[in-house]
Formats: C-alpha cells, structure tokens, sequence
C-alpha cells in the first residue's frame, strides 16, 4: 500500500481527475460565451476526458523531459532505476527501460485479458439455455432489453483486442534489443510513454459501461454507433488513444531495429521474432491511422452534427476494415514468430527455410492491405470487386503455408522434448492450422453470404486468434520466464494450464463451429429452443469456463515462481539465442560485453558450428 500510495501512478490517476474538472469547466465555460447552455453532459465529459490523459501523462511524469526541452533546459539521459530499486516500486512509475516497460505490458495485458474474459464468462451463461435466465434482472439503460448482453459482448471484444495488443507490445519490448544486442529502445522516454498513455485510455474504455454501454459490438458501426449512448463516446474516444500510443510504439521498434543490431547482425541472421515484429510495426504504423480517423470523425460527427457516416455506413466500414483486417496480423506474427524461435529449441534442429520464413512475415504484412473487403461481401460490392477480394484473400495463405510447412520440416525427425512451451507451441500449430483451414469458404461470395454473421465466424476467429497469439504468448512467457525474472516456474502447473485450456478450447471452438453450420448467428443474446442448439451452446459455455481455470492457473503459477520458484540455470533451454548470453534478469543496459553475431541464430546440432554470438569483441571484428 505505502509502494502505491508513493507511485507515479496515483500521482497520475489524481492528475487525471483534476484535468477532469478542469476540461468540463472549459467546456462549460465556452458553451456559456457562444450563448448555449453552460452544461451539456456529452460536451463537459468529452473535454473532461481529453484533459483527463494530458494531466494523467502530466501526473504520472511522462512528458516531465520533453517540457524541460520546451524551456530550453538540459534533461540528461533518461532516468533508469538501478538495481536496488525495488521492482514493485519501478513497475508503478515512469521507467524508460525496455524491460520494465515490458514487464508492465505484460502484467497489464494478463490482467486486461482477465477482465475481457470474464464479460465472456459471464454472457456466456445467458447462453448455456434458450430464453432470458439472469440479464433481465439487471439493465445498463433502464428498460431496454438487451442491453446488458449487447454491451458486455462490445466490451470483451475491445478489451481483449486491447489486451491482445498490449501483450504484443509487452514481448517486442522486453526482446527486441535483447534479441539484437542492444541496450535499450531507439527512444527510451516515448517507449515508456506509449505504454502509459494506455492506461488512461483503458480507463475510458471501461467508463464505458457506467455512462450507459455500447451495443454496437466491437466494430462500433455507424449509424448505430452514433446513437448510442454517452458510453460510446468513450468507446471511440479510448480506441483513437490506444491507437496513437500503438503509432508511436511501432516507429520506435522500426528504429530500433534498423539501427541497433549488434556488430555481424546482418537482416538474414535476425531471430524470426524480430522479423515478426518488422512486419507487425510496419502494419501498425501505417494502418492504425485508419482506424483512429475512422473513430474520430464517428466522435465528431456525434458532437458536431456533421454529415459523414450516417448516411453513408458502407464508407465508414471500408475505412475500419482496412485498419481492422490488417490488425489481425499485428495479433498473430509476433505468435508465429515465438512459434519459429521455439521450434529448433525444443526440436535440436536448424529452423527450415529460415529465409523463406523470415520474408513470408513481409509479404503477409503488405498482402494484408489488400484483403479488407472481404468483410463486406454482404454489402454487395459487385462481382469484379468480390473476384478481386477472394483472390488477394486466399493469396495470404501462400506464405502463411511457408511458416507451416517450415514448422512441419523443422519437427521432423527431430528430438522432441515436450516441457511446457513446447507444449502450447504445438497447440498453437493444430488451432492455428484449424483456423487457417476454416477461413478459406468465407474468402468466397458464395460460401460467405451463408457463413457470415454465424457462429462459424466466431469459430473461426477464434481458433486465428488462440492459435496466432493466446498459445504462443503462453509459450513466450514460460521460455522467456527465467530470463525475467532469475526463476522456473512450475512444470506441473504448466501442464495442468495447457491441457485445461487445449481442451476447453475445442470443446468451445467445435461445438460453435456446428451451430454456425446450423445457421446459428452471432451478436444475439437468445434462440429458439426447437432448434436444438441449447447442447452445444452448453458444451461451448464449458470450454469458456476451463478456459478461465487453465488462465487462473497461469496466473498462479507466475506468481508463486517469481517469489518461490526455483533457481533458474544460467541457459536452461541451451538457445543460441543472443539473450540467454546475459544474466538472468538481465543488468540495466543488458550486456556487459560487446556482442558480436558470427553464425546463424538455428543452426542447431550442425557439426563444425562457431556459434551464434561471441562476448567482448571489437565491433569492426565480426565474421
């Protein structure tokens, strides 16, 4: 309590309140000078929101040196914690250093995804049994049935993409300089910024219920999206400031990359990971614009009457989706790159193809742009461009089959070991492999038009996104957890958590994809019960809910090791990867000796290898 009550995140949180009634004084303030009313509820809580993250940033320190810099004064290096300072201390305050900005990541995205799941949990009861059990005794908006449903079905699937994304931002940052033998970000102070401006905005995100909810699901879709509630103000208002922070997040992984790579690390003797991470940044900087715009102008639309969207749902739709179908990438390359680091670890064998495999994440980030539409094939688009869509759509599977037929030849006639991340690696492949097999008819008019709005969709994104990213970032943190934190985890409870969650997963995933074949759709809190279809739904609602063990075991497991876990071995998994060549937890600037790359990051088990990586060599000496 005495770590909080002297964190720089109070200091932000009380910032952000007085920003709050500063901004809604602003507002009334001007509203009374042009003659209005001085109180209008949507006005004063857009403002207040507006000054609620500058003041939280202000409180919290995140612009402390950049203000010094306006005053012409010096700031200095960026202030790092040292080794004695406590890490609940670090973890709760303004800390450019990479790898307390992804441990904050990492903690925030785990405790984010909990509370997506738990709406999941919770309307996933409703739907157990045909007819209305439990969501007519409780209403967001007083009298309007449904609300309830609506709302928390909007708010799983924003907070678990906001989850998804800060997961993502949590492993580039904790293992891109070290994968590259860098000491730190490119931009250390708008690293940590671009984590901290996520918090407020996550608080926005979640005003959303009290000011009414948002039952437009998770794609905020005009017109309805501009008749909604209050809620939906902050709904829109938090995605633009997620996707600002996630703008300036990816330049700085562009940078660093581009510019940081240790002495001898050529483009073509990168870790995988980190090509992932090229992909996925190149995506995020120059997609996330879309959707911010896209949010924006909805926002300004509903305060200032102007006519974009209302009229015109099928703009707004082609503007999201452009942003929202290459975003899926963003979720799943980073996860297909764990897949590609582990794989030769826990197989003792060169990763097939490694070039191929590297240039695939390229080309899925470029033909990503090019799929959009095939969202919208219920809006009629026309047969050219229908024709156009199916092909770049199914085009995508070209490389994405390179990274399975890599996974494929690396497996074989390898030596197997089956620890934990190995474990949720090898599911990742058969869900991932489900969701890529289940994707194609909705690529094609014709199979579209009946499988669209079903829950075969849901099926389907689902098994992309638990085998593109919840298992690999599962398998990220067990491989990478003794790096982090000097520790082992468990293996017992690694094991009960794969299996609680494998297990439930199908039992979910298969059980909709049946009644989506069945005509089943999506986004509707009842159904008719002589459809039959209350057996499955209840099978489906079990898989939710050991899906949420096998999450609160994950939980446990992490926290009991990093305090009592046992002490973990210098290389326990015996990588070349650059990483495990420093200390565990690694020192403030991450080595202490010059790296140098002379090999190639998987040639496991070859006879005659150098080796990866050679300690304290002069820079102009590489192979």
């Amino acid at each position: 309590m005495t770590t909080f009550l002297k964190s720089g995140l109070l200091k932000g949180l009380i910032g952000g309140l007085i920003g709050w009634g500063l901004g809604s004084l602003l507002s009334m303030a001007l509203r009374a000078g042009l003659g209005k009313p001085a109180y209008d509820l949507e006005s004063a809580s857009a403002w207040g929101a507006v000054f609620f993250v500058l003041c939280f940033l202000i409180g919290v320190g995140a612009v402390t040196d950049w203000w010094s810099w306006v005053r012409g004064q010096e700031s200095g290096e960026p202030v790092h914690g040292t080794p004695d300072t406590p890490m609940a201390v670090r973890l709760l305050r303004f800390d450019p250093n990479h790898k307390i900005i992804g441990i904050q990541y990492g903690i925030t995205a785990i405790l984010v995804m909990f509370l997506g799941g738990l709406f999941a949990l919770i309307f996933r009861l409703e739907l157990a049994k045909p007819g209305i059990q439990f969501f007519d005794s409780f209403h967001i908006v007083p009298g309007v049935a449904g609300d309830t449903y609506n709302t928390l079905l909007t708010m799983h699937g924003m907070v678990m993409i906001v989850g998804i994304l800060l997961g993502v931002a949590a492993m580039a940052n904790y293992l891109i300089p070290l994968m590259i033998g860098a000491p730190d970000m490119a931009f250390p102070r708008l690293n940590a910024f671009s984590y901290w401006i996520s918090v407020p905005a996550f608080i926005l995100l979640l005003l959303t219920i009290p000011f009414g909810g948002m039952d437009t699901g998770w794609t905020g879709y005009p017109p309805l999206g501009l008749k909604a509630s209050l809620g939906a103000q902050f709904f829109y208002l938090a995605v633009f400031i997620f996707g600002f922070g996630s703008i300036v997040g990816s330049a700085n992984f562009l940078v660093t990359i581009i510019k940081m790579r240790a002495p001898g690390m050529t483009w073509f003797r990168m870790p995988i990971f980190v090509w992932g991470m090229v992909a996925t940044s190149f995506i995020q900087l120059f997609a996330t614009q879309f959707i911010a715009m896209a949010f924006l102008l909805v926002l300004l639309e509903r305060w200032f009457g102007l006519a974009l969207f209302a009229d015109k749902p099928v703009l707004f739709q082609h503007i999201f989706w452009f942003y929202s179908h290459p975003v899926v990438y963003v979720f799943i390359l980073p996860g297909l790159g764990v897949i590609s680091e582990l794989l030769p670890v826990f197989c003792r064998k060169p990763l097939f193809g490694y070039r191929w495999v590297a240039l695939s994440s390229m080309f899925i980030a470029v033909v990503g742009y090019l799929v959009w539409a095939h969202h919208m094939f219920s809006t009629s688009l026309g047969g050219a461009l229908s024709m156009a869509f199916s092909f770049t759509t199914m085009l995508v599977a070209v490389p994405t089959g390179v990274k399975f037929f890599s996974w494929l030849a690396t497996l074989w006639g390898g030596k197997i070991s089956f620890e934990t991340p190995m474990l949720f690696v090898l599911g990742a492949f058969i869900i991932f492999l489900i969701g890529g097999l289940t994707g194609p008819p909705n690529a094609f008019l014709v199979a579209d038009l009946y499988l669209h709005d079903t829950y075969w969709v849901v099926a389907h994104f689902h098994h992309t996104m638990f085998g593109g990213y919840v298992f690999p970032f599962a398998a990220a943190v067990y491989f990478w957890f003794p790096k982090m934190s000097g520790r082992m985890y468990s293996e017992r409870l690694g094991k009960i958590h794969f299996w609680l969650m494998f297990i439930g997963f199908h039992l979910k995933t298969l059980s909709m994809f049946r009644i989506g074949l069945l005509g089943m759709r999506r986004r509707i809190i009842d159904y008719d019960a002589a459809l039959h279809f209350d057996n499955y739904q209840t099978m489906a609602t079990i898989g939710a809910y050991m899906i949420g063990a096998g999450m609160l075991v994950f939980a446990w497991n992490l926290f009991v090791s990093v305090r009592k876990g046992a002490i973990a071995e210098a290389n326990p998994w015996r990588s070349r990867g650059l990483e495990w060549t420093t200390s565990s937890p690694p020192p403030e600037l991450n080595y202490h000796e010059i790296p140098t790359i002379i090999g190639e990051p998987y040639d496991y088990g070859l006879e005659g290898d150098a080796g990866y990586v050679r300690l304290g060599v002069a820079p102009g000496a590489a192979d």
